[in-house]
């Protein structure tokens, strides 16, 4: 899934509470001599990014046309028109690299983005209302939930068929069954 957008800029739209643009990635550092810059990859989509794509750079996301693109060790190098020099792609240097959320792939059925369901009520299947989901851990092995209540106290969920039963993005609600020893946790 994607990775959370930075809190930087535009949070959302006003009518959904859906972001209007998605952090696919921080710049970094110059590098060569051509303007070229390293970008951290933040997506699990980097292949979206292409030649001609237009991106949103920084808290004002300043629309920016990818000239080239390529894969550098763990990151993407990325020349953006108009920057021709190592000296003008150090001015980029530790600006968030957006897409619009309505440029984003559908994912299959029961995958969500995070900013799709952070921020959900978490009920649990008897009907009592835990919390709201206010992070998400990624582990690995899968996502654990931390559901905050109304007094403060964190509860983690793993992010699996037998706890997460349904997630309406439409309500807003996560309906989840807690399986032995989730109550029974250290705070």
């Amino acid at each position: 899934m994607a990775k959370p957008p930075a809190k930087a800029g535009k949070s959302g739209s006003p009518s959904k509470g859906e972001p209007v643009y998605l952090a696919v990635g921080l710049l970094r550092r110059p590098h060569g001599v051509h303007g070229e810059i390293l970008m951290e990859v933040y997506t699990d989509f980097p292949e979206r990014l292409k030649d001609g794509s237009t991106v949103f750079l920084g808290g004002k996301h300043k629309p920016a046309t990818i000239r080239q693109i390529r894969h550098h060790n763990d990151g993407l190098l990325l020349g953006f028109e108009g920057v021709e020099t190592p000296e003008s792609a150090g001015l980029l240097r530790n600006q968030m690299v957006y897409v619009k959320t309505s440029a984003q792939p559908a994912l299959p059925a029961g995958q969500y983005y995070h900013y799709q369901v952070i921020g959900m009520t978490v009920v649990e299947d008897s009907g009592i209302e835990l919390g709201r989901l206010t992070e998400i851990i990624e582990t690995g092995a899968n996502d654990v939930y931390v559901v905050t209540s109304d007094e403060g106290k964190e509860l983690l969920l793993p992010s699996i068929e037998q706890v997460v039963l349904d997630v309406d993005v439409e309500a807003n609600r996560m309906i989840v069954h807690l399986i032995p020893g989730l109550l029974d946790q250290e705070e």
